[in-house]
């Protein structure tokens, strides 16, 4: 039988709930997206300042369900992984539950700190892999949240993006090396204002959100008046929301349970890698996300079997930060995708309306 740890009776920070956010539709949907398959690659949210893209992640972390752990392991491993098993000598593993990690990295972070380190000198003396966790082993099998991640130091973004990708850190010091898992979904924010990530690190970051600040007065309002109410009474405006979280999450669990019976017909693909081969992207990474993005869309709706719509819905944000830029042109890169996915998939544009997602139009600037 296994043992299972007791729970820490700490009192948990309380969080604004993810249903209670007004608008921001994409920033939502690419969030809950990278929850159902980390695979897709993170997100990366462009915005201007004030428009709840950290509240909106930290909503999404305290949304999502208990994991069950291996008891006090530094990385929150899984009872059944086999490497932990093999590590601690035992299929029988002491199980705790703990949240979905959520990690802040800050601006200021070091190598060591988000990598880790090794104790060369209790190594040497003791003949011990003295191993200090840093902030990617504490994000295991979570998420990672970069704020103002367009000022945060290339190399540490590089550092980030291949953990992400390849789902290991490997710290070596010395002649020493140690490997852990990383498994966790990349979330990225900044403000356009103060500078652009560089295209190769841009095109790491599997979906891209633009969002805008809300110009509807009325949805002004209603957003204040939320604020206003989750500060005075955190708890009551907790309870007003918890049908509404309880089924988002069930919502979400049972995607994550669905994903691998998803299909996507073939001439979608074909069609998927034509619009991604005439908008000129480079490499595949394209190609794949906006496939892995239909699939989780599709599971999140309930259904088995990827439509036209799911693909429309997702391939702006999964292409838009791909294209080459070029600094004279004023047109919004957002509709260039949209445009010739109607001409390749024989659709018109859709418009959005603005105010009920938080952006400007498609090809407004």
């Amino acid at each position: 039988m296994t043992a299972t740890a007791d729970r820490s009776t700490a009192p948990r920070r309380v969080v604004f709930p993810f249903t209670a956010v007004i608008g921001q539709a994409d920033m939502k949907l690419a969030l809950i997206l990278n929850v159902i398959d980390p695979r897709i690659g993170g997100v990366m949210i462009m915005g201007d300042r004030g428009t709840g893209k950290s509240t909106t992640i930290r909503a999404l972390a305290d949304l999502l369900p208990e994991i069950d752990v291996v008891a006090n392991d530094p990385f929150s491993r899984s009872p059944q992984d086999p490497d932990a098993q093999r590590e601690y000598n035992t299929q029988e593993l002491p199980v705790a539950q703990k949240k979905v990690p959520m990690v802040d990295l800050p601006l200021g972070a070091t190598e060591d700190r988000v990598c880790g380190t090794i104790d060369i000198e209790k190594a040497l003396s003791e003949g011990v892999k003295a191993f200090e966790p840093g902030l990617l082993a504490k994000a295991n099998r979570g998420i990672l949240y970069v704020d103002e991640v367009n000022l945060l130091d290339d190399h540490l973004v590089d550092v980030l993006l291949d953990s992400a990708a390849s789902g290991w850190n490997t710290v070596e010091r010395e002649g020493i090396s140690i490997r852990h898992p990383a498994q966790f979904v990349l979330v990225g924010s900044g403000n356009p204002e103060e500078g652009e990530l560089r295209p190769q690190l841009l095109d790491r970051f599997g979906m891209h959100a633009e969002i805008r600040t809300v110009r509807d007065p009325e949805l002004r309002v209603q957003i204040v008046e939320q604020r206003s109410d989750f500060d005075q009474s955190p708890q009551a405006y907790l309870q007003k929301f918890s049908e509404t979280q309880a089924t988002l999450q069930q919502q979400i669990i049972e995607a994550q349970s669905r994903l691998p019976e998803v299909v996507i017909d073939h001439d979608y693909r074909v069609k998927i890698s034509q619009v991604c081969s005439e908008l000129d992207v480079d490499g595949l990474r394209g190609d794949i996300v906006t496939n892995r993005a239909a699939r989780a869309l599709t599971a999140f709706e309930s259904r088995t079997e990827v439509t036209l719509d799911d693909i429309r819905r997702v391939i702006v944000m999964c292409l838009r930060h791909r294209l080459r830029k070029d600094p004279l042109e004023s047109i919004d890169s957002g509709y260039k995708v949209e445009k010739v996915f109607g001409q390749v998939f024989g659709v018109a544009p859709a418009d959005e309306d603005s105010a009920a997602n938080g952006r400007q139009p498609v090809g407004a600037r």
